[in-house]
């Protein structure tokens, strides 16, 4: 499993960083987690394959993680010549998300014709769902009101465990989506400060303990802990950086 940090930033663009999007690679599969809305010009710029991707995986409808679905879709109707099935998935409500995102940037977009089939196809907490090789199980977290949907993602394939916390507040639903992964990629917005809606590190290293993941990757950070990274003790997601599992 090799893992591309596409876009490792927050919805504001802290440190010059893509919105979150990360690129997974296993044989037989490729596909992105979370599409912000910079994600097209991070991934041309990694020289990341978009015609090879076969599935987006999405947390929440934040702009920053699916906000790059229409930019996706118009490139690959446009410029790439996709020809290959697509599919999204993402939480409840998905399609009417789709089709909200798609007409709020390029008005028509969402019924146009294309040259590639796509499926959007939902996600439901707890009930593990197979894409090919790979198998998605999702837990409902809290990074909104109202409740979301936002989920977290468990990813398997080829005998390696991938999880990611979302945007979300601590929620004990986190501890079994990433419990012993072989890696966890957590938000760590804030460095101990306590607010809604958002994980911080200092909540997040208390319940280390119980997650126990292999290896533990923070992204999502704002500009505070953007400027302690070398400090902190975990390593820190940056854009561009290439992980093999």
């Amino acid at each position: 499993m090799r893992l591309t940090i596409v876009g490792s930033g927050d919805a504001f663009g802290s440190g010059g960083r893509f919105n979150t999007c990360f690129h997974v690679a296993v044989p037989g599969a490729s596909f992105l987690v979370d599409c912000g809305a910079s994600s097209l010009i991070a991934l041309k710029r990694a020289g990341i394959d978009r015609n090879a991707i076969g599935l987006i995986v999405v947390t929440h409808f934040h702009g920053d993680h699916f906000g790059g679905i229409p930019y996706f879709m118009l490139d690959a109707q446009f410029f790439s010549k996709r020809t290959q099935p697509l599919i999204i998935a993402g939480p409840e409500g998905l399609a009417e998300w789709y089709e909200r995102v798609m007409e709020a940037t390029f008005p028509g977009s969402s019924g146009a014709r294309r040259k590639f089939d796509l499926e959007l196809r939902e996600i439901r907490p707890g009930e593990p769902t197979r894409f090919g090789a790979v198998e998605v199980l999702a837990a409902r977290v809290r990074h909104g009101q109202p409740e979301g949907p936002f989920h977290a993602y468990r990813i398997s394939a080829v005998g390696r465990t991938l999880a990611y916390t979302g945007d979300s507040e601590w929620t004990d639903a986190l501890i079994g989506i990433g419990q012993a992964a072989d890696l966890l990629i957590a938000e760590a917005y804030f460095y101990d400060k306590k607010v809604p809606l958002h994980l911080d590190l200092a909540t997040l290293e208390a319940k280390l303990p119980q997650i126990a993941p292999k290896r533990l990757l923070l992204t999502h950070m704002n500009d505070d802990m953007l400027g302690r990274i070398g400090t902190l003790g975990h390593e820190a997601a940056e854009d561009g950086m290439v992980i093999d599992l």
